[in-house]
């Protein structure tokens, strides 16, 4: 607020937003904890998702200035996710993830991705994990 940055601020503003709105859903369900780091850190990644889903629609339209916006707003959610895996930490991860559950088949995918999202939320894109863990079963 004192730097008068106001398209960050927006942004931190919507980020609490959302934890709130996450927060009193859970204590609504019967959950007096609230909203955990794993909870926050999968609403964080949904934002991520969303914002790359809306900036490459505005791109396709044209509207350049929007797009813009939502790269910027990108660049102020991700930093409050761990920092993202490379591809060689991502591929050793899906084989650790793999060895640990014993999947020996594809039915053992939903297993394989479960282990997945409790150890790495936030720090890999589960789309473009899942075709490398099919596959990795499939052979």
């Amino acid at each position: 607020m004192r730097d008068k940055d106001s398209a960050r601020l927006s942004t931190l503003r919507l980020i609490n937003a959302a934890i709130k709105d996450r927060d009193i859903a859970a204590r609504a369900d019967g959950n007096d904890n609230g909203v955990g780091e794993p909870e926050v850190l999968a609403i964080l990644g949904r934002m991520v998702k969303q914002r790359r889903e809306s900036m490459k629609t505005y791109e396709e339209g044209g509207r350049l200035d929007l797009a813009e916006r939502e790269a910027n707003e990108i660049v102020v959610i991700e930093e409050f996710l761990p920092r993202a895996l490379n591809q060689d930490e991502v591929s050793a991860a899906v084989d650790s993830a793999v060895a640990e559950v014993g999947a020996s088949s594809i039915r053992d995918m939903g297993r394989v991705m479960g282990v997945l999202k409790t150890k790495y939320t936030g720090q890999m894109d589960f789309g473009a994990v899942g075709p490398l863990v099919k596959d990795r079963l499939s052979a």
